[in-house]
């Protein structure tokens, strides 16, 4: 595939990734100094990632916790900031430790420069993780 030419190419070719189990590929759409952050995460967890290192020790061990099928519903919003791109959507598959479906619906605001995600918040549900026995990704920090 040639390089995703705007910020919605590049954030549906993250997707096929994080489908294929493609981590370091995923990693590799970040810039150096790319930051996530989780403004919703629940007490105890990750709120701030800063740089590509972090957030591949985040995400590295991502597909031995949640096997990933699909992403319905997904509506990329244009912002008016052209680097700047507003996502919703859903992920669905199955937990991998209890076999139990995975449904969680996303908000991402996404900012792209250079070719590199330099910004990404998700606005997941912390509700998810909160219910008794819940192990979804492993990433409790």
């Amino acid at each position: 595939m040639s390089a995703p030419t705007s910020p919605a190419d590049l954030y549906r070719h993250s997707l096929r990734l994080l489908l294929d189990k493609n981590i370091a590929g995923w990693v590799g759409l970040w810039a150096e100094d790319g930051i996530m952050e989780f403004p919703f995460a629940p007490p105890g967890w990750s709120e701030r990632l800063e740089g590509k290192e972090a957030i591949a020790a985040y995400m590295r061990s991502y597909p031995d916790h949640i096997d990933l099928h699909d992403f319905p519903d997904l509506r990329i919003h244009q912002t008016t900031d052209p680097d700047t791109i507003v996502v919703e959507m859903r992920g669905v598959g199955r937990l991998v430790q209890t076999d139990a479906p995975f449904d969680m619906t996303y908000i991402a605001v996404v900012t792209v420069q250079d070719g590199h995600i330099v910004s990404y918040r998700d606005y997941w549900n912390p509700l998810a993780v909160l219910e008794p026995g819940t192990d979804f990704t492993g990433s409790r920090r």
